[in-house]
């Protein structure tokens, strides 16, 4: 039996995954940490839930007896928890940035701080299964992904991988859940129905981990621009990637499109065996995947624009955040990584 704990779990993403662990039939749930809520009970915040136990505040001791520790505090406060988990012999699984990126010297462009623990990022493994998995399963630290990164890069880095695209452009729409749990105006229920707007169109910090991990498959550095949107929904992202093919170094020529079907047969063959990735010929919706740990994706060769489109869907609280987290816990622990996500979330 897992014994495992999370850290600040009262936002959108801890009590996706307070769910998800209480109902997984290999892990005993054992302190569930608040800053403001310390003393309330789960049902207290979230009635919907059916799970016993109190909220206390954070403090070694309080998680001394968990093996895998998830750790939901925002950008630029977790780093020093985590280390302090790590120290203390904890296996952790962060759903913050501040592990995602291997470079130091992004964290002050992207984040707006300098990095401490330069030794962790080295050791961090980038928690995408289907890339990372060998390294996953034999990590002590995970930097869970972003949600947008996540199904941007599953969209495109079978293509990627080819070596002939030139650039990426990602426009991704995500529902409002994707902003948090603390209210805003910018969020409010009056302010988002029956409207639709893009926001940090120049500079997301997503923009960061696509960067990495898209010029990573390339095996070169790509330019890759991403322009995210706010639906007037719950959850979910709709992420349509454009993949423009650019100049071949060997030829000195930009490179021939694949027709439709080789196209598909890549993709399939791609995924093929991936329990959580699904290559569709019908364009998948929102509803599709909500409540769900699956990425559902379908591909377009559009040779008029002489460019490629991959338009994916995911549920940003479940495979874009919690659900992946356990996906990774439970590669590390070497149990099937299907285990506790079959249901909905």
């Amino acid at each position: 039996m897992i014994t495992a704990s999370i850290v600040g779990a009262t936002g959108f993403t801890g009590m996706v995954l307070t769910d998800l662990l209480d109902r997984h039939p290999e892990v005993r749930l054992d302190a569930l940490t608040s800053v403001s809520y310390a003393g309330r009970t789960v049902p207290d915040l979230f009635p919907q839930l059916r799970v016993r136990g109190a909220y206390v505040e954070y403090a070694a001791e309080r998680v001394a007896d968990s093996e895998y520790v998830f750790v939901c505090y925002p950008h630029a406060a977790a780093h020093p928890v985590v280390a302090e988990l790590l120290d203390a012999g904890h296996k952790v699984v962060d759903l913050s940035a501040d592990f995602r990126l291997s470079e130091p010297d992004a964290y002050p462009r992207w984040y707006g701080f300098e990095h401490p623990r330069v030794d962790l990022l080295g050791e961090a493994v980038y928690g995408i299964p289907e890339v990372y998995r060998d390294a996953v399963a034999h990590a002590r630290l995970v930097a869970n992904p972003g949600c947008f990164p996540t199904v941007s890069l599953l969209a495109a880095l079978p293509l990627l991988r080819l070596g002939s695209v030139g650039r990426v452009i990602v426009d991704a729409k995500s529902g409002v859940s994707g902003a948090g749990r603390s209210p805003s105006r910018k969020t409010h229920f009056c302010t988002v129905h029956d409207d639709f707007r893009a926001y940090g169109e120049l500079g997301h910090r997503h923009t960061s981990e696509m960067l990495q991990e898209m010029g990573a498959a390339a095996g070169r550095s790509l330019p890759v621009s991403f322009t995210p949107h706010l639906l007037p929904v719950d959850r979910g992202i709709l992420a349509t990637v454009y993949c423009i093919p650019g100049v071949v170094a060997a030829t000195g020529a930009v490179a021939p499109l694949l027709s439709q079907d080789e196209l598909e047969e890549m993709y399939v063959s791609a995924y093929e065996g991936e329990p959580f990735v699904e290559v569709r010929r019908d364009v998948p919706s929102l509803g599709e995947v909500q409540h769900t740990n699956f990425c559902r994706m379908a591909v377009r060769v559009d040779a008029d624009a002489g460019l490629y489109k991959i338009v994916g869907v995911i549920d940003n609280l479940v495979k874009g955040a919690s659900g992946q987290a356990v996906q990774n816990m439970n590669i590390m622990a070497g149990i099937p990584e299907t285990m506790g996500l079959g249901a909905r979330a």
